[in-house]
This record gives C-alpha cells, sequence and structure tokens, in this order.
C-alpha cells in the first residue's frame, strides 16, 4: 500500500457524499428561493448562505411584506427579482445596536455593501451604513428604479 492510499479513500468517500447529494442540489437550484418577512441576521452566514445560492444558480424572489438588514443582501444573488410592495430596512453593522471598533465597521459595512449594484452600494456607503440604532427604509419600487429586477 502506497502512503498516498489513505487520502485517496477518503477523497473518494468525499467524492462519493458530494455526487450523492447533486441530485438533490439541481433540485434545489431549479426551485426559486422565496424571501418573505426576513429581519436579517449575521451577516457573515447570510453572505455564505448567498454564495451558495451563487454557486448552483438558484433563483431569488424577494416578495415578503419585509426585507431587512442582512436580508438586503440577497440583492446580491445572480438571479434576483423584487416585488415593489416589499420594505427594505437597512442599516449599519453594529453588535446588537452597539457600534463596532472603526476597523470591524469598515470590513462588516464593506462586505454588506459588496451584494448590493452599484447605486445602492454608492448610498449605502455613503450614508446607510451610518444609521445604527434605526433602520432606513426603501420601498421595492425605489429599489427598482436603482436597477433592480421587479418580479
Amino acid at each position: 500500500m502506497t502512503p498516498l492510499a489513505p487520502a485517496l479513500r477518503r477523497l473518494s468517500f468525499v467524492i462519493g457524499l458530494l455526487l450523492a447529494g447533486a441530485p438533490q442540489i439541481a433540485a434545489q437550484a431549479q426551485q426559486p428561493l422565496v424571501i418573505g418577512n426576513d429581519r436579517g441576521g449575521l451577516v457573515g452566514e447570510k453572505a455564505a448562505e448567498i454564495e451558495q445560492i451563487k454557486r448552483i444558480g438558484r433563483r431569488v424572489e424577494i416578495r415578503g411584506a419585509i426585507c431587512y438588514s442582512s436580508c438586503t443582501m440577497y440583492l446580491g444573488a445572480a438571479d434576483v427579482c423584487i416585488s415593489p410592495q416589499t420594505t427594505f430596512g437597512f442599516h449599519g453593522p453594529s453588535k446588537g445596536g452597539t457600534p463596532l471598533p472603526a476597523d470591524q465597521f469598515e470590513r462588516w459595512s464593506r462586505l454588506m455593501a459588496s451584494y448590493y449594484n452599484a447605486p445602492l452600494q454608492q448610498w449605502f456607503l455613503q450614508q446607510g451604513r451610518y444609521v445604527i440604532t434605526d433602520i432606513y427604509r426603501m420601498s421595492g419600487a425605489q429599489l427598482i428604479r436603482l436597477g433592480y429586477q421587479t418580479c
């Protein structure tokens, strides 16, 4: 047995697991992810979820009454549409409403902004991220005027 044999067996096992999940991933990619009434969550977790959505090419439809905080990062999905009636809520990154140190604030707000198109990104970096204890609301109709697709 070569020294590589155990590593090759592990690699073969991992590839087998990935292939076993391929039909489920393909089926999931065909179904749009409909977002409704999402108040957000942790920026890092939302970024990881959106990157997975992009990898499998899944369509995202934001149709709920509200999409606040990190939910707005779904605007960065490769195939996204929004309802004109949805209210989007933006604010800068914080830790439970407590301001972050400057370097962390910069890092997390730039990560959030990277999921927005150019006009929204510019607005967020110049104004929106500085709202911490409140929320800046925009309608889906306003975002559609900034270039987002209507559902």
